[in-house]
């Protein structure tokens, strides 16, 4: 079990049960990893935070000194963004782009767009046409789905490339849409490179090989059109190991090769966009033990929440690392339901049989009124939730290892 330490432990024992659950998030624990992050990069690699991964205002300012801007995918979160850290670079990125989200972006001066079909470069094109504020090009990656050596992307475990997906130009468009930026067509966007995101959960040395392999390719196309690419963004994807929370991305490896990557293509701008990587080891998901049962010779421990609030190990299908804190206290005048000397299965209360958040956890002897402390909850978990399935109360939101004072986005507890 990942067992908290300090001040998350202490504000997950402190906190009365009528505010539970609740998320906490460790805002100097994610700053010293994300300077950890940069330093194991080399110059020549500009480092930007997928927002999606976790959106908290509080997480955005945490990690604004140690990245040299953020992706956004929607109109939401370009709004939200720009309110948080504003001024910081922004990327545009996503499949699903609408025109108003476009404009909107255009209108907040988003320094680059990642143009996923030539149907919508033809309308970012003729919306930035249309600007009346013109000031200079609209800068242009396009993303491919690209097909890299055999093998690669087999210890991913989610592809957006290599097969057909709904992400990004498929490589056989690759000279149409390279002709549309270079012949004029498209007069008020200029094309500075290629966009290339296939794969999540990759370790560093297949990680860094997919970016040498992007990059020749990018390389290969740029040569036969006359041009020469300044930028390549290879994306995210950096594995982070649920059943192990101690092992980590090999970010120096990583870095090293990226360098070599950025040696062997002189003038190319390398830029990666992790998300999960960056913020998930700094959230925690606090909660209560409600009721400690057996069925057919098996433990179950029912938690206030459950997967509407950390919906992560369901849509991966993982057991969510997590430690038991022991409350002395028990406010009724019948006995604690306890658990027996084997492992536990910690469910939620919805009504549903995949409302799990870890199976087979060793915690013997668990009573209701501990609190559980589920570890690796600071990314894609809150706001990739069901929320309102059966309008239980939404989690608290507390912040430890920065500033004393709520910020934007931190939610009052429930009662």
């Amino acid at each position: 079990m990942n067992r908290p330490e300090g001040r998350v432990r202490d504000l997950a024992l402190s906190l009365p049960a009528g505010a539970l659950p609740a998320y906490i998030y460790d805002l100097a624990a994610l700053a010293t990893h994300a300077a950890a992050v940069r330093a194991a990069l080399p110059p020549l690699v500009e480092l930007y935070y997928a927002a999606k991964a976790n959106p908290e205002p509080r997480i955005l300012a945490a990690l604004a000194p140690h990245t040299d801007g953020f992706e956004v995918s929607s109109g939401g979160e370009l709004a939200h963004v720009a309110a948080a850290v504003p001024g910081h670079p922004l990327a545009f990125g996503g499949p699903g782009k609408t025109p108003a989200e476009m404009a909107a972006a255009l209108d907040r001066g988003v320094g680059r767009f990642h143009v996923e079909s030539t149907h919508e470069l033809r309308t970012l094109a003729h919306l930035a046409a249309a600007r009346r504020d013109r000031q200079g090009p609209v800068l242009v990656l396009l993303r491919f789905n690209l097909t890299v050596p055999s093998g690669l992307l087999a210890g991913g475990a989610l592809a957006m490339g290599g097969r057909p997906s709904p992400f990004g130009l498929d490589p056989a468009e690759a000279d149409t849409a390279v002709r549309m930026l270079a012949d004029g067509s498209c007069p008020h966007l200029e094309l500075a490179g290629v966009h290339a995101h296939l794969a999540s959960g990759l370790a560093a040395p297949e990680l860094a090989a997919v970016a040498a392999a992007v990059a020749g390719w990018a390389a290969a196309l740029a040569d036969r059109h006359g041009l020469t690419f300044r930028e390549l963004n290879v994306g995210g994807g950096m594995h982070v190991d649920y059943a192990d929370p101690a092992a980590r991305f090999d970010w120096a490896g990583y870095g090293a090769a990226l360098a070599r990557v950025a040696r062997a293509h002189p003038g190319l701008r390398l830029r990666i966009e992790p998300g999960r990587a960056l913020t998930a080891y700094c959230g925690w998901y606090a909660t209560e033990v409600l009721d400690v049962k057996r069925s057919h010779g098996e433990d179950f421990a029912v938690v206030r929440g459950g997967t509407h609030h950390l919906r992560t190990p369901a849509a991966r299908g993982h057991d969510q690392p997590c430690a038991v804190l022991p409350v002395a206290g028990w406010p009724f005048p019948w006995p604690r339901p306890e658990g027996g000397s084997g492992p536990v299965t910690f469910a939620g209360q919805l009504c549903t049989p995949k409302d799990v958040l870890a199976r087979a956890v060793p915690a013997a002897g668990i009573r209701a009124g501990d609190r559980v402390v589920f570890a690796l909850a600071g990314a894609y978990a809150w706001n990739i939730s069901h929320h309102d399935f059966l309008m239980h109360p939404h989690p608290g939101v507390h912040f430890v290892g920065g500033q004393d004072t709520p910020g934007p986005g931190a939610a009052a507890p429930e009662s």
